[in-house]
């Protein structure tokens, strides 16, 4: 067993490789860690390459992909993407869902089946307090599109991202639970995460310090380099932040993936990383 495939299974390094598929969105939400928004510039992973960097994470012991953004179906040849991803591991990609309607929610349709999972952005079950950190009218497309992508087969996640999840009023988390059940969405299916001080969030004062203390080392490829977490390639003020920053080098992907592991080394194999996108 590789050095890398036996951190994975120990639990030292996450199984799941991330790729930043843009940094462009059609949003632009108040906590976001990479301060995407329309007019950003794509910063995108080509497809040829992410394919090739999932087939290297397959042979180095990885267990998933993950695709994350900016908003990746902003790029019409993802559904595309994902479907050839799916054959090599399986794949969760993150999305606002605001996009799936005509042509777009048709491009998913292959997809049914497949070992995919669109995870998908929801704050709150009222659309004023959800619209407030995510944008006008979000709310209302999420809820309309969760119960179509559910028709079509596909695995349906929703991620809820809070101030402080410890301290947040139950009964509101208990409706928003109500909410996405009725919409065919279990309760196995839905993560709550902190905001994380990184990003625009970072001016604002909201949220969590995160840092290799405070996350669970997740091998992260950018258009930029490859980083310890996809909590890490934020940008504030403009520039990019690099103090999760692993290596600039992303190909053989070996190399990142080996240079993690020596920042991992020092860990327990049982930390419980207080953040995490899973």
């Amino acid at each position: 067993m590789s050095a890398v495939a036996e951190a994975i299974a120990e639990g030292r390094v996450g199984g799941r490789l991330w790729l930043y598929s843009n940094y462009h969105c059609n949003l632009r939400c108040t906590y976001c860690l990479t301060e995407s928004a329309p007019g950003v510039a794509r910063r995108a992973l080509d497809p040829g390459k992410s394919l090739e960097l999932a087939r290297e994470a397959r042979e180095l012991g990885f267990t998933g992909v993950g695709i994350t953004g900016g908003e990746p179906f902003l790029l019409d040849w993802m559904p595309e993407l994902l479907a050839e991803l799916a054959e090599i591991l399986p794949v969760i990609v993150l999305s606002n869902a605001t996009l799936f309607t005509g042509r777009r929610l048709a491009a998913l349709e292959p997809l049914a089946a497949l070992p995919i999972h669109i995870q998908i952005s929801l704050d709150s079950a009222e659309p004023q307090a959800n619209d407030e950190m995510r944008g006008p009218e979000n709310f209302a497309k999420v809820v309309a599109a969760i119960p179509e992508l559910v028709r079509l087969g596909i695995g349906v996640r929703i991620a809820t991202t809070l101030e402080d999840p410890a301290s947040h009023d139950p009964s509101e988390l208990d409706r928003l639970c109500q909410l996405h059940r009725s919409l065919g969405v279990s309760d196995d299916d839905h993560v709550v995460r902190p905001i994380v001080r990184r990003g625009r969030a970072a001016t604002s004062g909201l949220g969590v310090p995160a840092g290799f203390d405070e996350l669970e080392p997740e091998l992260t490829i950018t258009a930029d380099g490859a980083f310890g977490s996809p909590f890490g390639p934020t940008v504030r003020a403009g520039a990019l932040d690099t103090d999760l920053l692993v290596t600039r080098t992303t190909s053989p992907l070996a190399v990142p993936a080996g240079a993690l592991v020596r920042v991992a080394g020092g860990r327990d194999a049982g930390h419980d990383a207080r953040l995490g996108i899973r």
